[in-house]
């Protein structure tokens, strides 16, 4: 994805993004607010060897140290050296739950052992520290090996007395809110980002592109009409003028059918996706151009063209294709240079219509007659009305609403029209 994408993904999902970098600071918070202050102190035993005074003795006894000061870090928190603390401190703790309160150390190639205390009282860890250090000093003694002259060849002396802290290590609040809005940050633009891969509803012209090769004639915005409004029969007040006078224009530009003929069928992939509106917008700016335009409605499941136009749906484009009527009689002008044909008798074959040859006759007479005919025909998925009659004339127009039609629809609508 290019950052022009993620940019979109977020300008689409920017509410639940901040919503969730809100929660995990609020969580971050709470957890810091709810965990149990831990203090730490520190204490430090320096192991020594007896030895001779000669250079070559002082160094093999430093070396010595050193090489015994892992063994007696893992001493620090046996029995041998904790038991003592506990009963000094007289603590209700077993070894092994006081050894989780305590970590030791030795910083590399020294001869120094650290001794970390936690606990939630400041004043107790600093006890612990010094009480295991003076502990650790003790067993030193004990396990040291004596020398030659019967001396203890290994000492510890405690060369850093724990004092009691003054804050808390832990929890730290910076650091806790920091990382809850770092994860917060994360998780936001993760799951914007996620909803935008499962979200496969079209938004934009160029998601519209990225499904058809078909050129995009026009991008209009919301109407504020219903299916029961009459329009006004100026068309001076109706929304978007200018992006259906554009559509007007490419239309004119399109050689629908590979030749320049003047029928073409306005459908949409599923219902509720404004193909009624854009048909009689167009037919209205097409006749204001000064082009005879005539709008049928070739819905004949869910008429609607009638209502919108404010004239008789009583008889109509069923009953000139059914022989009881004219093409010249059943026409109705609504305003100059535009008429209408309403679908009339709703039939119980309207696929069998679109494909007779009386639609075929009233076509070709259509054609001859009128600049532009225009078809308002049902939504390609549910019934096969409008893929039949795209057969006969010059074109389709779908029509793809923001919001309302998925990908896969759409493929599948423009699927059916290619088969």
């Amino acid at each position: 994805m290019e950052l022009q994408e993620y940019l979109r993904v977020f300008k689409d999902y920017w509410r639940s993004a901040l919503a969730t970098l809100f929660l995990c600071i609020a969580l971050a918070a709470g957890f810091t607010l709810l965990q149990t202050p831990i203090y730490t102190a520190n204490s430090a035993v320096f192991l020594t060897v007896e030895s001779g005074g000669t250079a070559g003795e002082l160094s093999q006894g430093a070396t010595y140290a050193e090489r015994q000061v892992k063994s007696y870090v893992a001493v620090a928190t046996t029995a041998l050296v904790l038991d003592p603390v506990i009963n000094e401190l007289d603590l209700d703790l077993t070894q092994n739950q006081l050894a989780k309160r305590l970590t030791v150390t030795s910083p590399t190639s020294t001869s120094v052992i650290r001794i970390e205390a936690r606990d939630s009282d400041p004043q107790q860890s600093a006890k612990l520290a010094n009480a295991v250090a003076r502990s650790l000093q003790d067993a030193v003694q004990e396990l040291s090996p004596p020398g030659p002259d019967g001396a203890r060849m290994v000492s510890a002396t405690v060369i850093d007395q724990a004092v009691e802290p003054a804050s808390p290590t832990s929890p730290n609040p910076v650091t806790n809110i920091a990382l809850g809005a770092l994860l917060g940050l994360l998780l936001g633009f993760g799951q914007a980002l996620l909803r935008s891969i499962l979200d496969t509803r079209l938004r934009t012209s160029a998601d519209v592109e990225r499904v058809t090769d078909a050129p995009v004639l026009a991008s209009i915005g919301t109407l504020d009409t219903s299916a029961g409004r009459v329009e006004n029969a100026t068309g001076n007040q109706w929304a978007n003028a200018e992006a259906y006078r554009r559509l007007r224009t490419n239309v004119g530009f399109v050689g629908l059918g590979g030749e320049r003929r003047s029928s073409m069928v306005v459908t949409s992939s599923v219902e509720s996706e404004g193909k009624t509106q854009t048909v009689t917008n167009l037919a209205r700016v097409l006749a204001q151009a000064g082009e005879s335009v005539l709008l049928i409605d070739a819905d004949l499941r869910r008429p609607q063209i009638a209502a919108r136009m404010g004239v008789d749906s009583e008889l109509g484009l069923s009953d000139v294709l059914s022989g009881r009527g004219t093409l010249q009689d059943l026409t109705m002008q609504v305003a100059p240079n535009l008429s209408v044909l309403a679908a009339g008798t709703v039939p119980p074959n309207p696929s069998e219509l679109m494909g007779s040859q009386a639609m075929a006759q009233l076509l070709a007479t259509a054609e001859k007659q009128y600049d532009y005919v225009l078809f308002d025909s049902p939504p390609l998925l549910p019934v096969t009305d409008a893929v039949v009659l795209g057969a006969q004339t010059g074109g389709t127009i779908v029509v793809a609403r923001s919001g309302q039609v998925r990908r896969p629809q759409l493929e599948a609508a423009l699927g059916l029209m290619d088969a």
